[in-house]
């Protein structure tokens, strides 16, 4: 099916209202629109809301607490104690999945994903690399996730000391009690799509955890559409002494590094250095800030992670999966990879003292509103392409995965956006077809792209035209 629309307007969606900007007739804008009813807007969902105000800083508190009680969860620690070590703080992080799972009639499927790794420089003998996850499968699509991760390890100074107190109260017990608290909130409702929580180990050490799961994921037919990888979201005090709890950060990649010769080539006459399905991921995840998380304004910062420095989504990244690292925005050096000690009055170390519920509380609230609204969505467009040139007109067009189910599909939504803007700017709901043409608008001029909608309004991350762009290429 082909819808054309009539009308050099165009139509930006902000909040859950509708507003025109342009200088053409009403007449053209009304009598395109009455073709398909769109259903309502994102901000329109209660529920969305509600998961928001359900996250709990008193239970981040006390989960945080008790990661903070192992002494040290370095890599390299102690596996056989109950109550010291990596070993006893994983299988608390499972127990307690397994305690959420109860409570929910069972809906989590619990693991551990682990190997053995040897002969690295943070990693010289033979350690056991295990992290836990938890998948809340989906009702009509469940092999495609969405995954939120914090990572269970610690460390001091010495990257191979496994014995000296490691506190690691905000990096990174803060993003592992987040998982925790959205699959309690979440694990309450269900989705068409499937929700993975996960505590990654050996993050300090090299990145093992999140690469092992990644192969993982590759081997198993998991189709992730995007990894949020939380990691320190409970500091509000800078080491250059700003004091702000009301932003975060958003760190996302450009070009994919799967990119072929010929999808360079593509990127570099039609655009798309900025339009990589991270960056579109991080785009996502700013919107739901924007309409269900009071007080938050998050950054979205066009870099795979901070300057040399690294995290745990780079491992799915790096095998093509869609994947940011949510953070706060002012971080305290002084409380990251420190042997506890006060030098001159100044004191060092992760301790319990630098970690902000409230703050770990919401920036815990935006994962989970962005991976319901994921999870809520229809399946993804893939196939997305453009057409125009020499044209005033520009026509998109998408297609589905093969055998994705639309139980909950509606229809489509097309965005644009001025090319030097970092986000979408203006939309147009055009119902349930695969193809559409926005008459009057021309293609040189903007960059375009598609998302899926719900029958309750929830939709997709938008989906920038090309390969390059494709949040499905694993599907094929």
């Amino acid at each position: 099916m082909t819808q054309t629309f009539s009308s050099a307007r165009h139509a930006i969606i902000i909040g859950a209202s509708l507003a025109v900007i342009g200088s053409a007739s009403v007449a053209g804008l009304a009598g395109a629109a009455s073709a398909q009813e769109a259903p309502k807007a994102v901000g329109d969902i209660e529920d969305f809301h509600a998961i928001v105000s359900e996250i709990s800083a008193d239970r981040i508190e006390a989960d945080i607490r008790k990661l903070v009680s192992f002494g040290t969860r370095h890599t390299l620690s102690e596996t056989e104690s109950d109550t010291r070590g990596i070993g006893a703080a994983r299988r608390w992080v499972h127990d307690e999945f397994e305690r959420i799972s109860a409570e929910c009639g069972g809906c989590l499927e619990v693991m551990y994903i682990g190997d053995t790794i040897s002969g690295e420089t943070r990693i010289p003998e033979p350690t056991e690399v295990v992290s836990v996850i938890a998948i809340q499968r989906g009702t009509l699509d469940p092999d495609r996730m969405v995954m939120m991760s914090g990572d269970i390890d610690s460390r001091v100074s010495d990257p191979l000391d496994g014995t000296s107190d490691s506190p690691g109260a905000n990096d990174n017990a803060t993003g592992v009690a987040g998982a925790l608290e959205a699959a309690r909130v979440l694990s309450k409702r269900k989705f068409a799509g499937s929700i993975v929580y996960a505590g990654l180990s050996g993050e300090e050490q090299g990145l093992f955890g999140g690469k092992i799961v990644a192969a993982h994921a590759l081997e198993n037919g998991w189709k992730i559409r995007g990894v949020l990888n939380n990691d320190m979201i409970g500091n509000i005090e800078g080491i250059n002494g700003v004091v702000n709890n009301t932003t975060a950060r958003i760190f996302s990649e450009g070009t994919r590094p799967l990119e072929t010769d010929e999808e360079e080539i593509e990127r570099r006459f039609a655009g798309g250095e900025v339009d990589s399905p991270s960056r579109n991921l991080a785009r996502y995840i700013d919107r739901m800030a924007d309409l269900y998380v009071p007080n938050l304004d998050t950054m979205m910062v066009y870099r795979l992670d901070r300057f040399r420095r690294g995290g745990h989504h780079r491992p799915f990244n790096e095998v093509g999966f869609p994947g940011v690292r949510i953070m706060e925005t002012n971080e305290h050096y002084d409380r990251q990879h420190q042997d506890l000690r006060t030098e001159e009055g100044r004191e060092y170390g992760d301790v319990i003292e630098g970690v902000n519920f409230a703050y770990a509380a919401k920036l815990t609230s935006l994962n989970a509103v962005s991976m319901a609204g994921m999870a809520a969505a229809p399946p993804f467009p893939r196939d997305v392409e453009i057409e125009g040139a020499v044209s005033p007109d520009t026509t998109v067009k998408w297609s589905l995965p093969e055998g994705a189910s639309t139980g909950n599909l509606a229809g489509f939504r097309i965005y644009w956006r001025l090319t030097d803007q970092p986000q979408w700017q203006w939309s147009r709901y055009v119902g349930n077809v695969r193809e559409a043409t926005l008459e009057n608008v021309v293609i040189d001029n903007y960059y375009f792209g598609v998302a899926s909608v719900s029958e309750d309004g929830a939709e997709t991350p938008v989906v920038f035209p090309g390969s390059m762009g494709s949040f499905t290429s694993l599907d094929e």
